[in-house]
């Protein structure tokens, strides 16, 4: 039996003082909370710098600067977070799949 969906909703965040509504199912809150927090650090981190002006500008440079500490970290260490995060889910599927057979027995 698959996972029962959780409920998605409309959630404000603020990045750069800017306002944005983003769909979010609730158990993914948290994640997108703490992705909300790092990017608008980087981005503060570049508008402080000041030699990059323009809030498009400014995310374009944060998304280089994260695109660039995912790779390094992914490549670098040779270990691949998605590959990793796809084999926990499978796993946690497999193992949902041994418990629900194991309680029909009982």
């Amino acid at each position: 039996m698959p996972p029962p969906k959780t409920a998605v909703k409309n959630i404000e965040v603020t990045i750069l003082d800017r306002t944005y509504r983003v769909a979010c199912p609730d158990d993914e809150r948290e994640n997108l909370m703490a992705s909300v927090a790092y990017l608008d650090q980087k981005m503060r981190e570049i508008k402080e710098g000041g030699k990059i002006a323009g809030a498009d500008r400014i995310a374009v440079m944060a998304a280089l600067n994260i695109t660039h500490e995912l790779l390094s970290a992914k490549t670098g260490a040779g270990f691949d977070l998605a590959e990793y995060k796809r084999r926990m889910q499978s796993m946690n599927r497999l193992v949902d799949e041994a418990l629900a057979s194991q309680e029909k027995l009982f």
